[in-house]
């Protein structure tokens, strides 16, 4: 292990030893915010010095029974201390891979909620039909999660499936789980509109944005157009007779968002706001991000959009992530909502990566 994290590793228990004893501080005491703030970074602390101390212990049994190996003359005894030798070196490399997770900067966004929008791609009408079918993929792994969906706004088409359709994801570290989806996802199967039985090839893109709050992105109400209209369903049919439909136009970035589902014009303005705070919030981070080195960004994490990152073969029961080579052939449980052994893989692909940084 690099001498530079054990020098950070004793800088946190530093850290740790200083907040324990504030947190005995009436002057802290008494203030419940600094408390809440101290105790607050003492626990997240908590696991890299427990697992620390585990080290050294550890460290330090080997250099006894090391020692001992030096020093005794019995060979059964040797042959005893060999073997403790070799379970103690493999504790210390899988302790050393632990803290190393444990050092790996956390993803301040990752606790949020997600704000996911799926769009139909090439393949027309089938493109529509598979989007749909992604939006119920990730209702029914919202639900084994015991996470809420609130749709946002959404565009279907008339066989079913849709244009486009973008909703809320609200749970414990729905972004952090679902960012890794964000991406162009492909089908290949024969159509329900394809008469001759050709398998076809379609797309739809998902991106997977954190939720924002007010405080992350300040928008200028005079930087919006805002323009009210009749929402429409399928085919373009009136479902309303009032102009409750909102777009809104962020004049700076020309970044547009238009809400309908809801009857209530606040309604919809209200969740217009709330996207377009997202996209602003993400073209920020993206921004963020740009700023860093090639080899600190990690494609699996970030997701980009252009890219194919996943295919779903109905004819070979196959669903393969490009990013990690990974095939599984239980495509009808992926699609039902099965997802935990895809994104398991994904955070695992990414930790991995974010280790060779650290050196």
């Amino acid at each position: 292990m690099a001498e530079a994290l054990f020098e950070r590793l004793d800088e946190i228990v530093e850290r740790y030893n200083e907040i324990t004893e504030k947190l005995s501080d009436p002057a802290v005491t008494s203030d419940p915010e600094k408390l809440r703030k101290l105790a607050q970074e003492q626990h997240e602390l908590e696991p890299i010095v427990s697992a620390y101390k585990e080290y050294k212990k550890t460290r330090d049994e080997l250099e006894g029974v090391e020692r001992i190996l030096r020093e005794e003359s019995d060979q059964e005894l040797k042959e005893l201390a060999e073997a403790e030798v070799e379970d103690l070196k493999k504790k210390l490399d899988e302790l050393v891979n632990q803290l190393k997770l444990l050092l790996i900067p956390k993803d301040e966004q990752d606790a949020k909620n997600a704000i996911v929008e799926i769009r139909a791609g090439t393949g027309g009408d089938e493109a529509g039909l598979f989007a749909g079918d992604l939006f119920r993929m990730y209702s029914r792994y919202a639900e084994r999660k015991g996470w809420k969906i609130e749709i946002m706004s959404s565009h279907p088409q008339d066989i079913g499936g849709f244009k486009e359709i973008i909703f809320l994801v609200k749970g414990k570290d729905a972004y952090g789980t679902l960012k890794y989806e964000s991406g162009v996802h492909r089908v290949q199967r024969v159509p329900v509109t394809e008469a001759s039985g050709r398998i076809h090839t379609s797309a739809a893109s998902v991106a997977v944005l954190p939720e924002a709050d007010e405080v992350d992105v300040h928008i200028d109400p005079k930087d919006l157009r805002i323009d009210v209209f009749r929402s429409s369903g399928p085919g373009g049919q009136s479902v309303n007779t009032t102009d409750s439909a909102v777009r809104i136009t962020h004049i700076p970035t020309g970044i547009v968002v238009t809400c309908q589902d809801e009857k209530s014009q606040h309604k919809n303005k209200a969740k217009a706001l709330q996207v377009l705070r997202a996209r602003l919030y993400e073209k920020a981070l993206e921004e963020e991000r740009a700023k860093e080195t090639a080899t600190r960004r990690s494609m699996i994490s970030t997701g980009d959009r252009s890219a194919k990152i996943r295919t779903f073969n109905f004819p070979q029961n196959r669903v393969t992530d490009h990013r990690i080579g990974l095939t599984l052939y239980r495509l009808e449980q992926i699609l039902d909502g099965e997802l935990d052994e895809l994104i398991e893989q994904l955070r695992i692909a990414d930790q991995a990566e974010k280790l060779k940084q650290l050196g």
